[in-house]
């Protein structure tokens, strides 16, 4: 039995409360950690649709960010780590250069972009041997991934590719092989349906025609009429794919084609990120607290600007610094993991800075299934059989 006399139990005591005292003085004399991220949206002219039903809200992106900073706040509190955003939104390009500039000049160092392709591009040149942290939240552009690489900006966002993969992931294992490809005439629509054959190319899926949309019509009145003697073919096929960015025309093409068959693409069965249906791994939760914020449903740029920032505050969680080189070197390396309720962890691709998921195939109101599919096979991760993995970009 182990005994100590009165003298050395008082200098244990008071010495064990020395130790409480000098942890509770670094505690309270340690310099909290505040991190200023910056949203910047360019706000784009769309041109008129036949279909004005999908109003894209203002605060799209915005808000998926600053349920991000709520999130990100709740954990920092007991780390004395604070994060803070602003949002600034313009109309004109010429602006944005010398806005990040300035907030740049005043010490941020971290932004979230929701911009198009052709005003990342200068925006990157300008990162170039700066220590900033830029996500790009909008631009899904293969050309991005793969040919024109933007060494200085991860993406949130999944590539036209990436859900081009899912989707034939699932025609391949559902074993439609036989597609009747419509497109828009739109330059994005082009790139939709260059995107998907490059996917059709890579699991075996035929392409048994491809059409152009170019009706002018009021659709409401018409689709009945038109698109069935549009859709009739020579050959039979098992399913329809539709390229229309804007959702001109896409949403009138299911239950009107020739033949009954599924849609997929850009309406009916849709490859994404997010949408409101999903509730596993607890992601009704998070459906919750962003409606409560932004009394709407959550879409994919929202959850897009949620990763930017999240990606963040893990790393400034797992680090306890606010030191921009210090975070981006840690993002961009294999130790980096994000929990983002998609029932595994994410990370960055080194090649292309692509955020590598899950994606969800969904139509309006439920959720079908969730790429890569089963038996989808990779060396490292089947995550990266959805894009472009590493010897098909010429990023590196």
């Amino acid at each position: 039995m182990f005994f100590v006399t009165r003298t050395k139990f008082k200098k244990y005591l008071l010495k064990g409360a020395a130790i409480i005292a000098w942890a509770i003085c670094s505690t309270a004399l340690a310099e909290p950690i505040k991190v200023d991220i910056s949203y910047i949206q360019l706000l784009q002219k769309h041109p008129p649709a036949l279909s004005n039903i999908f109003p894209i809200p203002e605060d799209t992106g915005y808000s998926g960010a600053k349920l991000a900073i709520n999130d990100s706040n709740t954990t920092g509190k007991f780390l004395q780590q604070h994060f803070d955003i602003t949002h600034y939104v313009t109309k004109k390009p010429t602006e944005l250069l010398t806005y990040i500039e300035g907030e740049y000049n005043l010490g941020r160092k971290i932004f979230i972009l929701d911009v198009p392709l052709t005003h990342l591009i200068p925006i990157n040149q300008w990162a170039k041997d700066k220590s900033v942290l830029l996500f790009n939240v909008g631009e899904p552009a293969d050309e991005i991934r793969s040919t024109q690489c933007l060494a200085a900006i991860f993406h949130t966002i999944p590539s036209d590719a990436m859900k081009s993969d899912a989707l034939a992931q699932w025609l391949l294992y559902r074993r439609m092989s036989n597609v009747l490809l419509v497109r828009g005439s739109q330059v994005e629509d082009i790139q939709l349906a260059k995107s998907f054959k490059r996917s059709a190319k890579r699991f075996g899926i035929k392409i048994v025609d491809e059409k152009e949309w170019d009706f002018n019509t009021d659709m409401r009145r018409t689709a009945q009429q038109e698109i069935p003697l549009f859709t009739q073919t020579v050959k039979d096929y098992d399913v329809v794919y539709v390229a229309d960015r804007a959702k001109d025309f896409s949403e009138f093409i299911p239950f009107n084609t020739y033949l009954p068959r599924p849609v997929i693409g850009s309406s009916g069965l849709e490859a994404l990120a997010w949408h409101a249906v999903i509730e596993q791994w607890g992601a009704a939760q998070l459906q919750g607290r962003f409606m409560a914020l932004a009394d709407r449903k959550m879409n994919e740029t929202d959850f897009a600007g949620y990763l930017a920032v999240r990606s963040v505050a893990q790393a400034v969680h797992e680090l306890h610094t606010n030191d921009n080189a210090k975070l981006l070197d840690y993002i961009k390396s294999d130790a980096f993991e994000l929990a983002a309720y998609k029932g595994r962890k994410l990370s960055f691709r080194s090649w292309n800075k692509q955020l590598r998921m899950p994606l969800a195939l969904v139509h309006p109101h439920a959720l079908v299934s969730q790429s890569p599919q089963p038996g989808m096979l990779h060396p490292t991760t089947e995550l990266d059989t959805l894009g472009f993995d590493i010897q098909e970009s010429q990023c590196k």
